[in-house]
Order: C-alpha cells, then sequence, then structure tokens
C-alpha cells in the first residue's frame, strides 16, 4: 500500500470543517496532552481557536526544541543547477512558458559555484536545486553534480523532479543524504490547476515519490506545502497526516519540515489565493514542534530577518543564509534567472552573528553528523 491509496479516505472538506470547529476546550485538551499528539490535536493546534495561546505555544515549542536539538541552528545552502524545466506551474520563475534564459550549468560552472559559496561561509551541508526537466538535467546529470561536490561537503541533499526507487537509491549510493520534495498542495482536484502542463501535473506520480524515497531508504525525507495556493491550515493537517504514514512506515528514516509562503516571481502575475501572516505561521511551526519533538523544521530566506531572528530560539532547527535561488547566482551568472525573490538578503557572516547574539550557536554541518 503506498500514500495515494491512503489519502482519499481524507475528505478535505470534512477536515478543514473538523479544524474551524476546534474550540478552545480542545486546544487545552492537545496542550495538556503529555503523550504523543494525535492528528485531531494538532488540527486544534493550528485553529483559529488556538489564535489565543500562541504564547503559551511558543514556550513549549521552545522547550521541546532545546530538548531535542539544544540551543542550536543547523545552516544549509542552496545551489541551483539549472532553471530549465518542462512544467507550467503558475507559481513559479522557472515556469516554461517565461521568457527567461534557461541555464544548465557545467562542471566547471559548478566547482565555481563551489568556491564561491565556501568563501562566504564554512558550509558544510548543500543542497542541490534544479528545475524539472528529466531529459535535459536527469538522473545522470543530477549524479554527475553530487560526485563534483561530495570532496567539499559533507552532507548533500537534493530538491529535484521526482524520481524512481532505483534512481533514488543509485543517487544514495553516490553520497546524497536527504531529498526534499513537496507536494504543493494536498488538494487533489484543485492541484491541476496550478500545474496544467508538464510532469509535475500528475498529482499521484508526485505524491507516490514519498513511498520511493522510503522504499530505497533514503536517509531523510523533507515535506512540506507552498502556502499561499489552498487554505493553510487543511494543507498543514493533511501534511501531518502524511507525515505520520511514512514514519509509521519508514520508521528508520528521519524526517524534515519546511513552510515556504509564496513570494514574488517572473513571469505570470498569479497571486497567493490564501495569505497567511506572520502570526499564523509562528502558530503552525510551534503547533509543528509541539506535534512531533524530533522533526527538524527549516525556514528558508522566503521569510525576512526579523521573522526569521525571531524564530531562531522557538522551534526552527534549519536555516538557510546567502542564497541565491538563479543556477550561477553565487559566481558565474548575476542577472534575472532567479526562482522566487528572497526576502533576507543578509550575508552569513550577518545571519551568524543574529544567531549567536541570541545565545545560540551554529552548526555548518548536517544535523545527524552533529548530533553523534
Amino acid at each position: 500500500m503506498v500514500y495515494t491509496e491512503i489519502i482519499d479516505k481524507y475528505d478535505w472538506n470534512e477536515i478543514g470543517t473538523v479544524i474551524y470547529n476546534k474550540t478552545e476546550s480542545d486546544v487545552l485538551a492537545a496542550l495538556n496532552n503529555r503523550r504523543q499528539l494525535t492528528t485531531d490535536d494538532f488540527m486544534a493546534l493550528i485553529s483559529p481557536a488556538a489564535s489565543g495561546y500562541l504564547e503559551r505555544m511558543a514556550a513549549m515549542s521552545q522547550l521541546y526544541t532545546r530538548q531535542r536539538f539544544g540551543k542550536t541552528i543547523q545552516f544549509y545552502v542552496p545551489l541551483y543547477l539549472t532553471n530549465s524545466c518542462v512544467n507550467h506551474c503558475i507559481y513559479c520563475g522557472f515556469n516554461r512558458n517565461n521568457a527567461i534564459r534557461r541555464i544548465i550549468l557545467t562542471d566547471e560552472q559548478i566547482l565555481n559555484e563551489v568556491e564561491a559559496i565556501k568563501s562566504i561561509g564554512d558550509f558544510q551541508h548543500i543542497l542541490l536545486v534544479t528545475g524539472e526537466n528529466p531529459h535535459k538535467a536527469g538522473v545522470d546529470y543530477i549524479e554527475n553534480a553530487i560526485k563534483l561536490v561530495r570532496q567539499h561537503f559533507a552532507s548533500i541533499s537534493i530538491e529535484v523532479q521526482p524520481l524512481s526507487e532505483e534512481e533514488y537509491r543509485r543517487l544514495a549510493c553516490s553520497g546524497m543524504n536527504a531529498v526534499y520534495c513537496y507536494q504543493e498542495t494536498y488538494h487533489r482536484n484543485n492541484y491541476k490547476l496550478y500545474h496544467p502542463k508538464g510532469v509535475k501535473s500528475d498529482f499521484n506520480h508526485r505524491l507516490d515519490a514519498f513511498d520511493r524515497m522510503g522504499r530505497a531508504g533514503v536517509h531523510k525525507i523533507g515535506l512540506g506545502v507552498l502556502i499561499g495556493l489552498e487554505d493553510w491550515r487543511t494543507d498543514a493537517a493533511m501534511l501531518a497526516l502524511h507525515l505520520r504514514y511514512m514514519q509509521k512506515r519508514y520508521w528508520k528514516t528521519k524526517y524534515s519540515i519546511s513552510f515556504p509562503r509564496m513570494r514574488p516571481h517572473e513571469g505570470e502575475a498569479f497571486r497567493p489565493n490564501v495569505i497567511m501572516t506572520e502570526r499564523e505561521l509562528a502558530q503552525l511551526i510551534f503547533a509543528f514542534r509541539i506535534f512531533d519533538h524530533d522533526v527538524e523544521m527549516a525556514l528558508s530566506t522566503r521569510e525576512d530577518h526579523v521573522f526569521r531572528d525571531r524564530m531562531t530560539t522557538l522551534g526552527i532547527t534549519s536555516m538557510s543564509a546567502g542564497s541565491k535561488t538563479d543556477p550561477g547566482g553565487y559566481a558565474v551568472y548575476r542577472s534575472e534567472l532567479e526562482q522566487f525573490a528572497v526576502s533576507d538578503d543578509r550575508s552569513p557572516s550577518e545571519v551568524v552573528g543574529a544567531v549567536r547574539s541570541q545565545g545560540y550557536d551554529v552548526i555548518w554541518k548536517d544535523w545527524d553528523q552533529a548530533l553523534q
């Protein structure tokens, strides 16, 4: 059995109704639960009824994070290898219909980017990112990139198109430590509206990728939804259900959650259907930490520096810094190729300084190595 055979047991509208009907009594029951929280408890914590309990949730989130991860933040850096993409995702700057120059970095250019990254920070955890073009930048290209950079970094993660089970095994053998993949939204009926063409338009194929990762024995899997497409509370509840499924079925694997809010981008004038406030994003972060004390949680440069600094001590375990979201953005090219506009454009040294000023330390390598 795979998750695509399970997800249709959950009715989107019914889950939304459950969330919005939660009461303060439900919230207090979840906050006072000293056993592992259920997904129903999680729905209470992300409900509007919990909005008056954010201070208590923040304190609990901070406590659980420090118990599991200490007073530390792990830093990583994304390296975009290509913006070539066959998909027509209406919210993305890499949309195949956008009139931007398409770049696929060569071996020499990848190494130039690595050199530039190493000059701005002691990064040991790198995230390799591509658009989705299996023919021009498929598994052979990705594997080659992993082999090129692996001598320079202690851990390598990828965020690429969904692959086959065998391809995930192959990349793991080449030095890949983790895979990050976002379903974008769990709303099956509306998914096609945002992904009308390209391989990404197949809802089941993308959702099945997580089971393929699990069967392949991928060490760490990152999940998330793109906040702005559908009701964030319902999508978050569906994400929590998916996380619990993965943890039970592939219990040897570690998991990470990301919280990308939609940012300005090149091309189509798509605007978010739902606006999530920073207060609501904080509520979601606290709810996930109370729901799962061990899951890693990442916050990218999509968020501004003030919010990221606040979240440093309240539940987040991983941050990017100095990020460029265009292929070649660190050294090779400096143009309009970016996937989305970053919000926190501070240098790594500035972000490190902000983290340490709050009494926290910085881990440049991956959590698994740091906690050994």
